[in-house]
């Protein structure tokens, strides 16, 4: 396994950090990953660890206001900053992967914008794959939300610590220790990106029924962060035949880091296999 660090300019030309994992030989196909909400690109190593040896290159940047990405803590000024921010990463992960079949795959805030961004920009892209998709309210305080609508014209990069319960992300006690401790995670988010993601997640509904590409979603059937009745309603209008969902019982927020994580990562890659 090969792996590499770099930047690339997003939208309004911000340097984003995005690093990559490549197979020895020269790889199949190719899965960019997007993080959600106050992490970054390095919390996906089972993933990586799983689909590279099997031949997968992936791809992953850190978000503006992410990890590694310069930017204030949990801000956007707008939705289309991260919409573009993936279709410049898309662009070069293309240009840097020719002919290759080419998979987005999104986790939470992730994977509500990778569907938001394949309903505007499905060009090129050969599926999607969503886990535990903010397609719902988050499990947040309503006093929270409520302060966020009117903070985001008054202060929009006014910042509140979310609340975010660690103990949600997953069954597993190590995973969620070793979320606490990571220094590049982060609970801070602001005004404007409570507002923003609400509006993301009303367009994107209304949209489904456009959906034409091949799609997997996957979710946890107890999770506490992002309810999985927003994805199934999601699902339900999408009206292509090549699509599928899986509910795992019990299953926390973050599928592939919870302890049935064996079985997501090897319905994932039933699921790739099948659409290379």
């Amino acid at each position: 396994m090969r792996h590499s660090e770099g930047t690339f300019a997003g939208f309004g030309g911000l340097p984003l950090y995005y690093q990559s994992w490549r197979p020895e030989g020269e790889p199949r196909a190719i899965v960019i990953l997007v993080h959600g909400f106050g992490e970054h690109s390095g919390r996906y190593m089972n993933v990586v660890s799983h689909l590279v040896p099997r031949g997968h290159a992936i791809y992953a940047l850190d978000h503006r206001g992410h990890g590694r990405s310069p930017g204030p803590r949990g801000y956007i000024h707008d939705w289309e900053e991260f919409r573009e921010d993936i279709r410049a990463f898309v662009r070069m992960v293309a240009e840097q992967e020719p002919g290759r079949p080419l998979f987005l795959m999104g986790h939470s805030m992730g994977g509500l914008i990778v569907l938001e961004y394949a309903l505007r920009y499905p060009e090129g892209l050969s599926g999607v794959i969503a886990s535990g998709p903010v397609l719902a309210q988050v499990g947040l305080s309503p006093v929270l939300m409520v302060l966020a609508r009117v903070l985001s014209r008054l202060w929009p990069r006014f910042a509140m610590n979310t609340g975010l319960d660690a103990t949600s992300i997953s069954r597993d006690p190590e995973v969620v220790a070793t979320y606490r401790a990571d220094p590049l995670v982060h609970s801070t988010g602001t005004a404007r990106l409570g507002t923003e993601m609400t509006r993301a997640i009303r367009w994107t509904h209304e949209h489904a029924r456009e959906w034409r590409l091949p799609l997997l979603i996957l979710h946890g059937g107890a999770d506490r962060l992002v309810p999985p009745e927003g994805s199934r309603r999601f699902f339900e209008h999408v009206p292509i035949a090549d699509k599928e969902r899986i509910e795992y019982e019990g299953g926390y927020h973050e599928p592939h880091n919870d302890t049935h994580r064996a079985q997501v990562l090897a319905d994932l890659e039933r699921w790739l296999e099948r659409h290379l």
